[in-house]
């Protein structure tokens, strides 16, 4: 039974361009230019026709765009509900500009020992984490931990939540690595291995989408039974005001925006990649979970049962709720 039947988020990439070098992640290798402010002031208008309610402002990284305070303050006035996540290489620098506009800010922290993370990032952003969340609680902003899971940093798990993010009352989220395109992000999780992560979610302060681990354990997405409903739940909008459908990932086609998202979101050409969602060659396995997310939210399937549990217990304890409510 689908429940929702309109887009609910927007991943608005505001560059590609990324001040880190991820090993799992190829993003920054691409060249790009920067989202401009009139195409987002008029997309925001559209988005809130087309019935979006979370704006996800990413990249790369988001803090490369000197405007970014803009963006989000513009999104946050205009009643949606913004995200960001950072490596915290700027946010220092932004930190004052960004305070109260950011209803999920995600501070991305892989590991508990400084070259550990340093070394998977390509970039010494370690210590700037620390710095940024100390910055962030002078601010009364309440970030949250972004940890990507490897088999090789499983075991560092424990670490960060019990001497990062408990003391500093932090959130930690919990968030599965997958694999795409060209890039190889290591072995995947063993079903012992998923096991342990599922039971780690249940821990105070600790989110996980118990649906992404049911996900892999039951082979990804499968084109002949599609649970991705990636280009009806999401629009992606590029860094040169393009519509990217079905998803970022696969970036099967690319529609000039031009000031008209909401005309050109109902266009027969976007429909028809719209429809094709989940059915693609490619997305047999897909896991992708920034697309999972909000699959598992707009149709009744065992998946949704299995994600409500945890995206109740964020919201509660991030106190998000209530400002969805007012949406």
């Amino acid at each position: 039974m689908r429940l929702v039947r309109h887009p609910v988020l927007c991943n608005y990439y505001v560059t590609y361009r990324c001040n880190a070098r991820c090993s799992f992640c190829d993003i920054w290798e691409k060249p790009s230019p920067y989202i401009q402010l009139a195409d987002v002031e008029q997309n925001l208008r559209d988005l809130k026709r087309l019935g979006v309610s979370v704006v996800d402002f990413t990249g790369g990284e988001p803090l490369l765009h000197r405007q970014i305070h803009e963006f989000v303050g513009l999104a946050h006035d205009m009643g949606f509900i913004t995200t960001l996540t950072t490596n915290c290489l700027l946010y220092p620098k932004y930190a004052e500009k960004l305070r109260g506009k950011v209803d999920m800010l995600h501070f991305s922290l892989d590991a508990s020992e400084k070259e550990v993370h340093d070394k998977g990032r390509g970039v010494a952003c370690y210590d700037f984490v620390l710095e940024s969340i100390r910055v962030a609680k002078e601010l009364g902003e309440r970030p949250d931990i972004l940890f990507t899971v490897f088999r090789e940093n499983l075991h560092d798990l424990e670490a960060v939540y019990r001497d990062i993010a408990q003391p500093n009352g932090l959130m930690l989220i919990i968030n599965p690595a997958f694999e795409y395109n060209t890039v190889e992000t290591g072995e995947q999780l063993t079903p012992a291995e998923l096991d342990y992560l599922s039971a780690f979610g249940k821990k105070r302060g600790v989110y996980l989408n118990e649906a992404f681990i049911q996900l892999r354990k039951d082979g990804g997405n499968h084109v002949a039974a599609p649970i991705c409903k990636a280009a009806s739940t999401t629009l992606v909008i590029s860094p040169s005001n393009e519509l990217v459908v079905p998803c970022y990932h696969l970036g099967e086609q690319k529609f000039p925006i031009q000031g008209q998202l909401y005309d050109l979101y109902h266009t027969p050409e976007v429909g028809r990649m719209i429809a094709l969602e989940g059915r693609l060659p490619q997305c047999e396995g897909c896991t992708i979970n920034c697309y999972m997310q909000p699959s598992f939210a707009v149709e009744i399937n065992k998946y949704f049962w299995q994600a409500l549990p945890s995206t109740l217990k964020y919201n509660v304890q991030k106190g998000t709720w209530k400002r969805m409510l007012t949406r």
